[in-house]
């Protein structure tokens, strides 16, 4: 089989994994959504959600029509923009944006069926909600490698090249510019999404739980439905449109590379470097879905067998990738194929070790959950120390984790050829083994992300259980799913972060390649190196790049944007943060207010006014994603624009490092702060409604907007930041000032 028969490999994978979502997705609907009380909550979330997600869809797309008017203008009036880039940063937004509308859609009608199937067993509501949650992970899958499979179609007829390795060079980068979109949009719908949950969940928890001693979930608090709906627009969507443009991004930037590292080796073996990360991710589509069908469990499971179940389904797909990688690059016969072939697996394995240390710093079945449940017994104060110092610890395996998956890859890339690291051509080789080894770890995202949209499920399973007033076995049942989902959220968190640190490196080689057609838009074919050596830009390396923009430590362009980088991540966290705060404070005043003013609520006699807390929490969110958002899109063209090429280098290598540490870091930490009210809540250290379960209750609030709207945006931040720095690569050489 040729390589180019091969490349028809990737679109009917795709096909494929969409072809299973809508399996799954119609088995859903064979399931019974429970009695008529059931339905109604059930249409309720389901109707704030789409109408949240519509009115988001709206900001976002004039938001998309401006900046796609702003490339059209680079592109068509001034000649330094590929032509495509309007059109692939369009598509990438839409096929991100579609990726989380399905994944919501289903999760929105599987909540209730959940609950129902609880009702029988643990292990039916399990099914029903894992599969559900399946529908986003081949959904996304799906359409990242039909996305890049259709544009290769398209660039591939369209584009021309001096030579065939020119134009392979050319399709691969422009190819990347479509992450841009991707990125963008799923930095929207994480960031808008997370403010909207959070500001219901800290309304719903600090009013009800604390001051009026309600339950969580209880019909009398009228945020809960918000609360409800928020779990769908920010854990669901949110994360569908963010693994999304994490999966593309991670494909596409290894293709790139593999295009420039094998430049000289031929249009044929290019090839062959171009389609192993997308043959890789379309093999691992179908070891996901073998790994689907592996999750089940027994009734009465406790936390460990549950976290079994899916660990067996994510593990043994894990470990067929591994083995079905060594094929795929055998039958390409690529260069070092079995050296690059343990570069994948050093991603797998730096995968499932970060989520295995997720687990143990989240999951209340450890110690250090356990350590900030304690903590209750003297007071709020302590359980938010507590719980940031654990997450501050949690950080150290993650980065130890990747940085040895770094090293690993580079070397196995090169053939461990440790006295020539630093040869233009082992650079070469040892980043596209980076970036390859990005591929391996997201290659069995189709399970992954399916225990991760689990947990979403799982939760509004168990609100609905609760304001319908089902048995409390059921409640037992989904409280069980619940606990399990915040560990497995936790666990996908960590797994977007770890790769999104593997693709900011691959992305950074990437930049410097794009750079390079840059010059070449321009009219500048030669480059005077500051040894006054005379290079032409076709054939320049990434050293002779480096050396001729002069990126080093000792450049104090590059040394300020490393600073910026740094502080934009803090920046970003901060304004997250904030307007969690704000929109919270008009949720809480608006709760207290029903209490106060509408009669009968505590009793049962009267109906909270949902609408009006859906739409404060809508209205909230609408308002304040905007400037966060737009950051990660006006700091790298600013400092481009600013310090030139040198200090967009120097942003994106601190912007990658200070944000994958601070993303684990409140990820885990706001993990764990939500487990230690769940382990309370199981009837430990004094039960529901004690004194320690309103401590957790605080430290769970602080954790809220930590793990679901600043921690887990920030690895789109780090990837954002990289894809528009390459997609305004031209503006930056021909304009920037310094």
């Amino acid at each position: 089989m040729t390589t180019q028969q091969l490349f028809w490999c990737i679109p009917a994978a795709s096909l494929l994994a969409l072809g299973f979502a809508c399996y799954f997705f119609r088995m859903m609907l064979k399931e019974k959504e429970g009695n008529d009380l059931m339905q109604s909550i059930a249409r309720y979330v389901r109707e704030g959600a789409m109408a949240y997600l519509k009115q988001q869809y709206r900001v976002v797309t004039v938001v998309f029509i401006i900046l796609a008017a702003f490339f059209a203008l680079l592109a068509y009036g001034f000649g330094v923009q590929n032509p495509w880039v309007p059109f692939a940063f369009l598509t990438g937004g839409f096929f991100s944006g579609l990726a989380g509308f399905i994944g919501m859609k289903t999760a929105t009608y599987a909540s209730a069926r959940t609950a129902n199937a609880a009702q029988h067993s643990l292990n039916r509501g399990l099914r029903v909600a894992f599969r559900s949650g399946a529908v986003m992970g081949l959904t996304v899958v799906g359409l990242g490698l039909l996305d890049v499979s259709l544009w290769y179609i398209i660039l591939d007829y369209f584009v021309e090249g001096a030579t065939e390795t020119q134009k392979i060079v050319i399709i691969t980068t422009t190819m990347l510019t479509f992450g841009m979109g991707a990125s963008t949009q799923a930095l929207f719908a994480r960031v808008g999404g997370g403010i909207y949950t959070k500001a219901a969940d800290v309304g719903a928890d600090l009013v009800g739980k604390i001051e009026a001693g309600i339950p969580e979930d209880d019909p009398r608090n009228p945020a809960t439905i918000a609360d409800n709906v928020g779990d769908n627009v920010g854990d669901v969507a949110g994360m569908g449109a963010d693994l999304y443009e994490s999966y593309c991004g991670s494909i596409l930037a290894t293709a790139a590379l593999g295009a420039s590292a094998f430049y000289i080796s031929g249009s044929e073996m290019q090839l062959k470097a171009v389609f192993a990360p997308m043959l890789i991710a379309a093999a691992g589509v179908i070891l996901s879905v073998l790994g689907i069908f592996l999750v089940r469990t027994k009734e009465n499971a406790g936390m460990k067998q549950l976290l079994r179940a899916l660990g067996r389904g994510i593990n043994t797909s894990s470990a067929l990738i591994a083995a079905a990688t060594f094929g795929i690059l055998y039958i390409l016969d690529i260069q070092n194929w079995a050296g690059l072939s343990f570069a994948v697996v050093s991603g797998l394995a730096a995968g499932i070790i970060i989520g295995q240390a997720t687990e143990y710093y989240t999951s209340h079945s450890y110690k250090p959950v356990q350590r900030i449940a304690g903590s209750a017994a003297t007071g709020p104060a302590t359980v938010i120390i507590s719980g940031i110092g654990t997450g501050m610890i949690s950080t150290a395996i993650p980065v130890l984790t990747i940085s040895a998956a770094i090293i690993m890859a580079y070397l196995c890339a090169i053939r461990f050829d440790v006295a020539h690291m630093m040869t233009a051509s082992n650079i070469s080789m040892g980043l596209y083994g980076i970036g390859i080894a990005a591929v391996g770890m997201l290659s069995t995202l189709g399970v992954t992300l399916a225990t991760d949209a689990y947990g979403p499920i799982a939760d509004n399973a168990g609100g609905n259980a609760e304001m319908s007033k089902l048995h409390p076995d059921v409640r037992r049942r989904t409280d069980a799913l619940d606990a399990l989902g915040n560990t497995t959220a936790a666990t996908g968190k960590g797994f977007a972060i770890g790769s999104a640190a593997l693709t900011a490196l691959a992305l950074l080689a990437s930049y410097i390649e794009e750079i390079k057609i840059g010059l070449q838009h321009i009219g500048q074919q030669i480059l005077i190196l500051p040894s006054g050596k005379e290079i032409d830009v076709a054939g320049a390396t990434i050293p002779d790049l480096m050396n001729y923009f002069q990126v080093n430590l000792m450049n104090p362009k590059a040394l300020i944007g490393a600073f910026t980088g740094a502080m934009t991540a803090f920046l970003f966290c901060g304004l997250s943060m904030n307007a969690v705060g704000r929109a919270a404070q008009n949720m809480v005043a608006e709760v207290r207010r029903q209490f106060r003013d509408i009669k009968g609520i505590m009793t049962g006699d009267a109906t909270p006014d949902y609408a009006r807390c859906v739409a404060i929490s809508t209205k909230g969110a609408q308002r304040e994603m905007l400037l966060p958002s737009l950051l990660a899109i006006v700091i790298p063209i600013a400092t481009g624009l600013l310090f030139g090429v040198a200090g967009v280098m120097g942003l994106l290598i601190g912007g990658c490092s200070t944000g994958f540490v601070l993303a684990i870091f409140m990820a885990n930490a706001g993990g764990a702060w939500d487990n230690a009210k769940k382990f309370i809540e199981e009837g430990r250290l004094g039960g529901k409604g004690s004194d320690n379960h309103k401590a957790t209750i605080v430290g769970d609030t602080v954790g809220d907007p930590f793990k679901d709207t600043s921690g887990p945006s920030l690895n789109i931040l780090i990837k954002l930041m990289s894809m528009v720095s390459i997609v305004m690569a031209g503006f930056t050489v021909a304009f920037s000032i310094l």
